[in-house]
C-alpha cells in the first residue's frame, strides 16, 4: 500500500508540442490536475520532466505544480538523467507513482528502469496516454508484465489518505469530483 511518507509522484513530459496529440488528451489533463492537486494536499513530493525540443509543460499542468521546476531530459527513461536520479535520491522515497506521456515510450522505460532499481512503481493508468489507444494499452500491458502495478488517480489518493475523517477527506472529495 502507498504511504504518504514513502511516496512521490513523477510527471513525465506533459509538454505543449505533444500533449494535444495524445489519445483523449482532455481526460488526461483533467486526471493529471486531480492527481497533482491531491498529491499537494497530502504532502507528496512531485518531480516533473520535460523532453528536449517539445516545449514547456502545458500551462494547465505547470500552473498548479506549486513551484516544481521540470528537469530537462534527453533520454527516454528519466533514469538516464543524472539530475532526475539526484532529485529522486534526495527525496528519499521508494514508492513512485508515474504519470505522463507517452505511455509506451518514456513512461514505460522510466517505470521499468525504476522497478529494476528496486523502487515500488505504480503507473497511474488514467494519467498516462500515447498518440494512439493501442500504444497506450501496449505500454500499460508491458509495464504490468514487468512488475509495475496499475492504479488510478482516485484509487491512489484514497489509498494514501487511509481514513475518512478530518479536513483532508473533504478537500480530497472535492478534488476528485
Amino acid at each position: 500500500m502507498l504511504d504518504t511518507d514513502s511516496t512521490l509522484l513523477v510527471i513525465i513530459d506533459v509538454q505543449e508540442k505533444l500533449a494535444s496529440a495524445m489519445h483523449d488528451s482532455s481526460a488526461l489533463i483533467t486526471n493529471l490536475q486531480k492527481m497533482i492537486r491531491g498529491a499537494l494536499l497530502l504532502g507528496i513530493p512531485i518531480i516533473a520532466t520535460e523532453q528536449v525540443n517539445l516545449g514547456s509543460t502545458v500551462p494547465d499542468v505547470a500552473g498548479i505544480m506549486d513551484g516544481v521546476r521540470p528537469i530537462e531530459k534527453r533520454s527516454f527513461s528519466c533514469c538516464g538523467e543524472k539530475q532526475f536520479m539526484n532529485a529522486l535520491e534526495k527525496a528519499g522515497r521508494r514508492q513512485v507513482m508515474i504519470a505522463g506521456i507517452e505511455c509506451h515510450i518514456c513512461v514505460y522505460q522510466t517505470a521499468v528502469d525504476l522497478a529494476a532499481r528496486g523502487y515500488e512503481v505504480q503507473v497511474l493508468a488514467d494519467c498516462v496516454s500515447s498518440r494512439t489507444s493501442m500504444n497506450r494499452s501496449i505500454g500499460l500491458e508491458r509495464m504490468n508484465s514487468e512488475g509495475v502495478r496499475s492504479t488510478s488517480a482516485e484509487m491512489s489518493l484514497f489509498e494514501l489518505l487511509k481514513v475518512a475523517e478530518g479536513d483532508a477527506i473533504r478537500a480530497l472529495s472535492r478534488i476528485v469530483k
